[in-house]
């Protein structure tokens, strides 16, 4: 009886371990042949998701002033190891030259890669997974007028726990999602909404994280100690900017100036060099979902 138990419950651990291994398979959420991405983008337009999307200050190489020279390279640290974002030019061998645009959607919403593997949720696809196929038609013209910079990104170094791709697999069944926030119907709430909480990926850095490496739900837009555990990320939601206007808002996304005669700093100024290129519409329109965040208490450390 007692082998009949042990060959049962192996079987059993083995049945569930191969489901389990059969739902982390590298999933792309976009075949080859799609249609919808028909080289049709606008490099205008692209521009304007290309800078929404913060990628410049990821992307571009270290240690040179030229944002757009995309040969990635820098250092993230984290509690998982430490990432360094890839060569994003249009070089064809270091780069992401030979990319087909859906090779691009299919990394940005579902993180695979055009190998077929997963990729670190170090890239905020979380975030940018509910992308609109315009924008990522558009930024990929944009990514192919760019310079192409030689050379590789140094490889990641991750914890040992985290070394193993396929695992990034059970990670996407359990916080991969795409419904975070709704439309309510408001033009400008909604092109806010969908800047904040997905293009710009602002909670990613504006929350803190559970034991997995995940947005906390509850802590979402709150602040907290920074993903990379070296400074402290300011609350947004209306528990900490109350008392600012919409106009104070959209004055710090295109200058950096806050309501106290204060500046940014930090990662923020980064961003305000990438929010300065929107237009004043979308700077309002972001200015306009983050006033309607509700107050959420800052995580203490």
């Amino acid at each position: 009886m007692r082998l009949k138990s042990v060959i049962l419950i192996g079987v059993g651990t083995c049945g569930v371990a191969g489901i389990l291994w059969f739902f982390s398979v590298p999933s792309p959420p976009f075949a080859s042949d799609d249609r919808r991405f028909d080289g049709s983008g606008s490099v205008a337009k692209g521009r304007i998701v290309f800078a929404a999307g913060d990628c410049a200050s990821c992307h571009s190489t270290p240690g040179q002033s030229d944002r757009l020279k995309l040969g990635g390279g820098m250092a993230l640290a984290s509690p998982f190891g430490t990432f360094r974002p890839p060569n994003i030019s249009p070089d064809p061998v270091d780069g992401i030259g030979a990319w087909s645009a859906v090779d691009l959607a299919n990394a940005l919403i579902g993180g695979v890669s055009p190998r077929h593997t997963h990729y670190y949720p170090a890239l905020p696809y979380t975030s940018f997974n509910s992308m609109t196929i315009a924008d990522l038609n558009d930024l990929y013209a944009y990514l192919r007028t760019l310079r192409k910079v030689t050379g590789r990104a140094p490889q990641h170094d991750p914890a040992i726990l985290s070394a193993a791709r396929r695992l990034v697999g059970f990670w996407k069944l359990l916080f991969l999602r795409d419904d975070r926030w709704k439309r309510n119907g408001d033009v400008v709430h909604d092109r806010g909404a969908y800047l904040v909480e997905s293009v710009a990926h602002c909670a990613e850095c504006h929350s803190t994280r559970n034991v997995f490496g995940a947005i906390r739900p509850e802590t979402r837009f709150a602040g907290g100690i920074d993903p990379q555990g070296t400074g402290f990320v300011p609350n947004i939601t209306q528990e900490r900017l109350s008392g600012w206007s919409e106009n104070d808002l959209v004055e710090m996304l295109k200058t950096g100036k806050t309501p106290d005669h204060g500046q940014v700093g930090s990662s923020m100024v980064d961003v305000v060099t990438n929010t300065a290129m929107l237009s004043q519409s979308d700077r309002v329109a972001i200015a306009r979902y983050i006033k309607t965040l509700p107050p959420v208490p800052t995580p203490h450390p």
